[in-house]
């Protein structure tokens, strides 16, 4: 096994709703078999699906309004609120929407808001999902994403400008580990004090890395830099959560010899 060096987390995120904004935190509490709490629980149908929140199961990307096909979602700036279950949205730098996304009224006024103003985006009636701890994840696991900071400084060098770390919408940043080295950790366990992680996949980026997530333009094409240049499309790990705990900004991150926590 190739040795890893120790490294931090730098920063922390959730994504309440799919392809809405990015929410930093300064501490996370993991369970086993979990994601970060509050991540992706909401998405935004874009036409009939036949979700079921009795019963949720995964669906493809392509059937929510997100960012891979839909870069006018990164000009809008939400934030959610756990206790009273509040989104707001702001749309040039106003006020668009509050709504609590507890009640069928307070999604509905979500659903109007889309309705009117994404028009050209929608290939049907755009309908709040929230599944009972469902996570609308790009996949069927329950997961956490992380990236290495390290990779997006050597993509910076292939593309020839910064490149804000946003753009890959991970929940774990992490600083110290040689560019693209978090590849090589397939079935590792990563230990974050007595959190254990079990990296489980290879994360194939999609054009929602080419979406600035300042300005919603969608200026880079990293998913085709990264294959004429590495001849893969790979930033990023996946890893399952084996033993929960407190993640906070500044802890330590090592990677354990054994695959087994």
């Amino acid at each position: 096994m190739p040795a890893v060096p120790d490294a931090a987390v730098a920063a922390l995120y959730r994504y309440p709703v799919k392809g809405l904004s990015a929410e930093p935190l300064p501490r996370a509490t993991l369970r086993p078999g979990e994601t970060v709490p509050g991540d992706r629980s909401y998405a935004i149908e874009n036409g009939p699906i036949g979700f079921d929140p009795a019963a949720p199961r995964h669906f493809p990307k392509a059937r929510f309004l997100m960012l891979m096909r839909d870069e006018r979602l990164a000009a809008l700036h939400s934030r959610y609120d756990d206790a009273s279950r509040m989104l707001t949205i702001h749309a040039n730098g106003e006020e668009a929407v509050r709504a609590d996304l507890g009640t069928a009224d307070g999604r509905a006024a979500v659903e109007r808001f889309f309705a009117a103003n994404f028009t050209r985006e929608l290939k049907g009636p755009p309908q709040v999902l929230v599944g009972n701890g469902h996570s609308f994840s790009d996949v069927a696991r329950k997961v956490v994403s992380i990236i290495n900071l390290g990779s997006i400084a050597a993509i910076e060098t292939m593309v020839g400008q910064p490149v804000h770390p946003l753009r890959f919408r991970a929940n774990l940043y992490v600083r110290g580990w040689p560019a693209w080295s978090e590849l090589d950790l397939l079935e590792r366990t990563l230990a974050i004090g007595d959190i254990r992680l079990k990296v489980v996949k290879r994360i194939v980026r999609c054009t929602a890395t080419n979406v600035d997530p300042e300005t919603a333009v969608r200026d880079l094409d990293i998913p085709n830099t990264l294959t004429r240049t590495l001849g893969h499309r790979n930033c990023g790990v996946y890893a399952e959560v084996v033993t929960g705990g407190t993640v906070r900004i500044d802890d330590k991150v090592e990677t354990l010899r054994e695959s087994r926590p």
